[in-house]
């Protein structure tokens, strides 16, 4: 009895300091990780106080009551959020199991539950920056913990001994199918109270959670560590989609695993994945994370957006797209195109929903709709895993969209120069596109090596690039409208092609075609940047011979087509076609800036077209209008502009 009053003072001090630093602090964080903290606790020794409905230890029953009460008056003291009053029902009906002496199994699972719970609704990490080296934590156990818990980690350690109440011995089966790598990392960074537990607050971070992984696998045997390798290799999906994330792997318990897999297959599986957590971002790569990340910041949003912060919520709706979904675009678009236009549409509703200042319900729905697509999402990166034609088809159209726009400009150019006969301006418009790919290639370098480029300024890369383009290509456009007329491309090419392109010609030329190429390279190396896999290389090298074959394939065929038209009927089809270019990238200029944020997002009921740049906003649209209108009134005094200039011998 005197041991648990001791445990229990103790608890209650480390509360206390726990409240006074979270006073200081400048957000809830430390008040959800108490709270957190407790009901792990409860979740683990309350089966110590009640077994078959009646209480075994008065003092353990005494800590459950107090404790589930004062994790109850913690949450009430949040700031508050949408889903503050959800988490409060959980608490009334884990004190009201605890009160009426529930099994220990249905206490766990809702202690655990409003935990996780706990956590997503105020956006508190719960996961490793990196994942954690096994390795450096079987090293700092060594010189750390072994002198009490033991080499083995038995609890039987030479300095242990003489301890009351004595080390854990993190072996024990039954203790440790209840506990995750989340709360033994709690435990190493605060210490257990009523124990000679310390809080290892000197590690680093990465070494607290590399420890609490080493020890959170001392219960599992060599054996069930391979069988959980061949599972988790060779097993069935519902392995995969149990286990999506390091986020989610830090936080499960053999317990709660086996709520939703066969018991020894979640042991296995927990076995080998505690001791080689690289073996889950291996298969997850950054694509769990990221949208994790999108989840969080989504979550975020709502609940900012529920305490009357629209700015806050829309800065945070805006980082959920940009941050979370953008980086795993690629990968989600070669198993599911359609996913990936739901999910930006969505996302797209709920920014604009916050600018229209909706109700709270309303954005929340978004939310949720958002979030149930991304479930989607997590079930084909997972189920689509290792597909080689999802690879193979993912890079071929990732190279002959983004491409194509790119070719029709550089090839009209190059169609046009030709038959001008000006073949030394040639030169400039191959700088332009070959410094492109070189420059491309210094992005792919950057952007793999140096720096994590953002959404943010890929979008803005895209949006400015695209915008100057089409301006660029309207002038053009309109100006060989006017050649095409009879009798004014004759007089051009003989009294004034020289003079029009003289060297600030030549160089407007390099700038186009360095501007047109770039825009598309820079996007498509991102792309394959992002969804590059050791295990896909073959599949993703192939897609991208195949498409660089086809590039050249059209190519041919346009410069061909281009040779046989008589001049004036080429620079009339030119001209049409560089005006719907025009059109299609001030569409795709005007979308990427406001997947930016520096343009408002006006949804509108209208169908998407990527390939033709159009989108269902009013923004694009009318941009789209204004080019439009503004090629076809550059045609129209093309037309009225005069009679035909005659022909001169």
């Amino acid at each position: 009895m005197a041991q648990s009053f001791l445990r229990r003072f103790a608890f209650i001090l480390l509360l206390l300091a726990s409240g006074l630093a979270a006073a200081a602090a400048p957000g809830p964080e430390a008040e959800v990780r108490q709270a957190w903290q407790l009901l792990d606790y409860i979740a683990v020794d309350y089966a110590g106080a009640v077994q078959g409905g009646k209480v075994i230890s008065a003092g353990e029953y005494a800590e459950m009551r107090e404790f589930s009460a004062t994790a109850r008056e913690r949450i009430a003291a949040l700031p508050g959020n949408s889903k503050q009053a959800d988490l409060l029902g959980q608490a009334d009906a884990l004190i009201a199991l605890v009160e009426r002496k529930a099994a220990d199994a249905d206490v766990a699972r809702n202690a655990h539950a409003l935990a996780t719970d706990l956590l997503a609704a105020y956006g508190v990490a719960a996961a490793p920056a990196q994942t954690p080296d096994v390795a450096a934590g079987k090293a700092l156990y060594a010189q750390q913990c072994a002198a009490c818990h033991g080499a083995s980690g038995h609890g039987d350690g030479p300095a242990g001994a003489q301890l009351d109440p004595p080390p854990i011995a993190f072996t024990d089966a039954d203790r440790a199918s209840q506990r995750s790598p989340l709360a033994l990392y709690e435990a190493i960074s605060r210490g257990v109270p009523g124990t000679s537990m310390p809080a290892y607050s000197q590690l680093t971070d990465a070494q607290r959670w590399a420890l609490a992984f080493y020890v959170g696998g001392l219960a599992f045997s060599d054996a069930q560590r391979a069988q959980g390798e061949q599972l988790w290799k060779h097993g069935a999906p519902d392995l995969r989609a149990a286990l999506p994330s390091l986020p989610t792997l830090v936080q499960a318990s053999e317990q709660q695993l086996a709520q939703r897999l066969d018991p020894q297959q979640a042991q296995a599986v927990l076995a080998f994945l505690r001791a080689q957590p690289q073996a889950l971002t291996a298969a997850a790569g950054k694509q769990a994370a990221s949208l994790e990340l999108a989840r969080t910041k989504l979550r975020q949003a709502v609940d900012a957006y529920a305490q009357n912060d629209a700015k806050q919520a829309a800065t945070l709706a805006l980082s959920a797209y940009l941050d979370g979904v953008e980086p795993v675009e690629p990968q989600i678009s070669a198993r599911d195109a359609e996913l990936l236009r739901a999910i930006e549409t969505a996302m797209g509703k709920l920014r604009s929903d916050i600018g229209k200042g909706v109700p709270p319900a309303q954005v929340e729905a978004d939310a949720a709709q958002a979030l149930a697509l991304f479930e989607r999402a997590d079930a084909a990166l997972q189920g689509s895993s290792g597909s080689w034609m999802a690879a193979f088809l993912g890079s071929l159209t990732i190279l002959l969209r983004e491409g194509l726009e790119a070719l029709l400009i550089v090839v009209g150019i190059i169609a046009f120069l030709r038959k001008a006969e000006r073949r030394e301006a040639l030169k400039w418009v191959h700088a332009g596109w070959i410094g492109a790919l070189v420059a491309g290639g210094l992005t792919w370098v950057v952007a793999t090596w140096l720096i994590d480029i953002s959404g943010a300024n890929r979008e803005l890369t895209e949006g400015l690039s695209s915008l100057f383009a089409a301006a660029v290509l309207l002038s053009v456009g309109i100006w060989m409208h006017q050649k095409s007329l009879a009798g004014r491309w004759q007089q051009y090419l003989n009294e004034r092609l020289s003079a029009a392109l003289g060297r600030g010609s030549m160089i407007f030329l390099f700038v186009l075609s360095f501007v047109a190429v770039y825009r598309e390279v820079f996007e498509t190396i991102l792309f394959y940047a992002a969804m590059w896999n050791p295990r896909d290389a073959g599949a993703i090298v192939s897609g991208l011979v195949v498409g660089s074959a086809g590039l050249a394939l059209i190519t041919f065929a346009l410069l061909r087509l281009g040779m046989r038209l008589p001049i004036g009927k080429f620079f009339a089809f030119s001209s049409a076609l560089i005006a719907v270019l025009a059109v299609v990238l001030v569409g795709k200029g005007v979308a990427a800036l406001q997947e930016a944020g520096w343009i408002g997002l006006g949804l509108v009921q209208a169908p998407r077209i990527d390939l033709l740049g159009v989108y269902p906003t009013w923004q694009t649209l009318l941009a789209q209008m204004v080019i439009a209108v503004a090629a076809l009134l550059g045609f129209w005094i093309n037309l009225r502009g005069g009679k035909p200039v005659p022909h001169r011998a």
